[in-house]
């Protein structure tokens, strides 16, 4: 008999179970993807939040850390894109992981090296745009994931998506244990891709000061906000959102230009590149003009709270699970857990 924890996004990955830790900025290090790919999940390298000439040295940290397949994330429309997904196919890196702005060039040169095309989408007409343009595998969030998110609950995204496309389907956006597993299972995914549930690991690089937040956070302290970047983001709340959402125009104005200051210190991108990044942002998202110009806040107040410890200042995206999450286990004690409640969960249901 099949096993049912055996998907085809296992084949692909070369994986042992159906679990992918997603590629948070700041977060997704080498430490917790290796810690993420060695417990048996499939971990992301956040390259969004990494200088695209340390991109490499990166990669390897992570490949001296793991000897499993792992993925690298990055955005297309970002300043050094060709730079990190050269650095993909170099280093023989499994898949490749992306969301906004697909760049069908790059996308066609990891398919003809072998790398595997991970896009997370959050509507089925991008999912099917994304299996057109060649994706293997397509992540799927619903509106309870974390950070940008769309209003279709993950339970009727996946089942929309599955019905539209034949590429394996990912859930992403409420997940944290096997029986939410199953329940992706049941809807025809082949898979469930975590992120909050993985920040909150032992191996996480967040500081425990933020950690704290997230734990301490109840259901109703987890709501989606445009404060941060002119884009629905889901949050927990805090002192900046608080701020921010009191501020006037000319404050957020102002916080936006220092945040892109920042950036361009942080990714070492010229004026030139940032504006044609910004254009492309723009011409895809539909951006305003004032949801352009405050692009640059989401990376750097995530800067705050993820690297420097500061959830006062430093803005904290999360998953909706963040309200029910209670504890910080190891990678490894996660994976299995998650594996175990899942085994059971089907057992149950056999017997009934």
């Amino acid at each position: 008999m099949a096993n049912p924890l055996h998907t085809r996004v296992c084949d692909l990955l070369q994986v042992r179970y159906p679990i992918l830790q997603t590629g948070m900025g700041w977060v997704a290090t080498p430490e917790l993807v290796a810690a993420a790919s060695n417990a048996g999940a499939f971990g992301f390298l956040a390259a969004a939040t990494i200088r695209p000439d340390d991109i490499d040295q990166e990669i390897e940290k992570v490949k001296k850390l793991t000897e499993r397949p792992f993925g690298v994330n990055f955005l297309m429309d970002a300043p050094g894109a060709e730079q990190i997904a050269a650095a993909i196919i170099a280093h023989g890196v499994r898949a490749a992981g992306y969301n906004r702005s697909p760049n069908a060039a790059i996308i066609e040169k990891f398919k003809r090296a072998g790398v595997i095309c991970v896009p997370t989408c959050g509507a089925a007409k991008h999912a099917a745009k994304a299996e057109s343009l060649g994706a293997d595998i397509v992540i799927v969030q619903g509106s309870e994931g974390g950070g940008h998110t769309g209003s279709v609950p993950t339970s009727l995204l996946i089942s929309q998506v599955v019905d539209r496309i034949s590429v394996p389907v990912v859930a992403a956006g409420g997940f944290r244990d096997g029986r939410g597993l199953v329940a992706a299972l049941a809807f025809g995914a082949a898979g469930v891709a975590m992120g909050t549930r993985f920040l909150l690991t032992k191996e996480s690089p967040v500081p425990a000061l933020t950690t704290d937040r997230y734990v301490n956070a109840g259901i109703d302290d987890v709501y989606v906000t445009k404060q941060v970047d002119g884009l629905p983001q889901r949050v927990v709340k805090n002192e900046l959102l608080h701020g921010l959402e009191s501020a006037g125009s000319l404050r957020r104005l102002w916080r936006a230009l220092r945040s892109g200051l920042e950036y361009r210190q942080m990714s070492g991108a010229t004026i030139p590149e940032l504006v044609r990044s910004a254009l492309s942002i723009r011409g895809h998202e539909r951006l305003t003009r004032s949801q352009m110009l405050m692009a640059a806040n989401a990376p750097i107040l995530a800067r705050k709270a993820m690297q420097d410890g500061d959830p006062v200042h430093g803005y904290l995206p999360s998953g909706s699970v963040a309200g029910v999450i209670e504890d910080i286990p190891s990678c490894a004690e996660l994976v299995q857990r998650i594996i175990e409640e899942a085994e059971q969960t089907l057992r149950a249901l056999s017997q009934e």
